[in-house]
């Protein structure tokens, strides 16, 4: 027998995967409503309406949601997270971005819209899980902001910045032409680390601090870094030519760095980055400029999955 029904906001990304998946909003909000649920779909024209909406939804007080479920990528991901995470009402994903490495991690199907909704619904009837998520704070931040995934604060930071900064081409392609710019200018920066009180100095050209095992639409960046262990994983790659950086990418994505002498992992709770000329990025979304502190904060965030 089904769960009673339930009020459920559907934030939707029309953009996601560059405008390729605009279908996928109606037909979820399509099946909640098929399975009885009063399903409220939001959209924006941009993200910053989006998350406005969202928020007065999801703190509505005299129509209290039972579920915030997010369509599109990473970023909706975030999304969710930074409206969701500390209370009890849980996240539902439909992945439908470029990027969906939350979603996999937590059993969710990628890449099958189908299966993913009848997972959802399936999730609603059965109740949700509980994992960590990590709180940011720092000067260039207004308000502490939360990610599920990892921080980014190396060179894949710098080239979701640069790209950022590109009014040309539009899409993928502003990302490719980042990459080759920050290829060709690679070096490798002094970082200060805090990591539980413990400071540490290391000269680095990729550095993240991990709660989620991959980045990157399936980069395993951290292969043993886990949702609800209560720890963050801190992945440092020491200073490296540019030729064995681009022989490195192919062992991150398939996780076999483990262990190479140019690569360290730290574990804490708490860990605080600095360094020069640096933006981090969280779940592929900007957060602002180093330093930063993350805190893992446990089971902080319930998911439909």
């Amino acid at each position: 027998m089904g769960s009673p029904p339930k009020r459920i906001i559907v934030a939707i990304n029309p953009n996601a995967s560059f405008g390729a998946t605009r279908h996928v909003g109606p037909a979820v909000v399509a099946a909640l409503r098929a399975g009885g649920h009063d399903a409220v779909p939001l959209s924006a024209p941009d993200f910053d309406g989006l998350v406005r909406i969202a928020r007065a939804a999801v703190s509505d007080t005299a129509r209290p949601a039972d579920a915030l479920v997010v369509v599109g990528g990473d970023g909706m991901v975030n999304l969710g997270v930074n409206l969701v995470a500390g209370t009890s009402v849980p996240l539902g994903i439909i992945p439908a971005g470029t990027g969906n490495d939350f979603a996999g991690a937590v059993g969710v199907p990628t890449g099958d819209i189908d299966a993913a909704i009848t997972h959802l619904l399936a999730a609603l009837d059965s109740g949700p899980r509980t994992v960590d998520a990590a709180r940011v704070s720092g000067e260039a931040l207004d308000e502490p902001r939360w990610f599920a995934g990892v921080l980014s604060a190396g060179f894949d930071a710098r080239v979701n910045e640069r790209a950022n900064g590109l009014r040309f081409p539009k899409g993928a392609s502003r990302y490719v032409l980042a990459l080759v710019a920050e290829l060709i200018t690679l070096k490798s920066r002094r970082y200060t680390l805090v990591i539980d009180g413990e400071t540490v100095e290391v000269d680095s050209c990729l550095l993240s601090v991990a709660n989620n095992t991959t980045i990157g639409g399936g980069m395993r960046i951290a292969p043993d870094a886990r949702l609800d262990d209560g720890l963050l994983d801190v992945f440092i790659v020491k200073p490296v030519s540019r030729l064995r950086f681009i022989r490195l990418f192919p062992k991150v994505f398939s996780g076999t760095h483990v262990g190479l002498p140019v690569v360290e992992f730290r574990r804490g709770r708490t860990v605080s980055v600095a360094a020069s000329d640096i933006v981090g990025y969280a779940d592929g979304e900007r957060f602002g400029e180093l330093p930063l502190t993350v805190e893992l904060v446990p089971g902080a965030l319930r998911v439909l999955a």
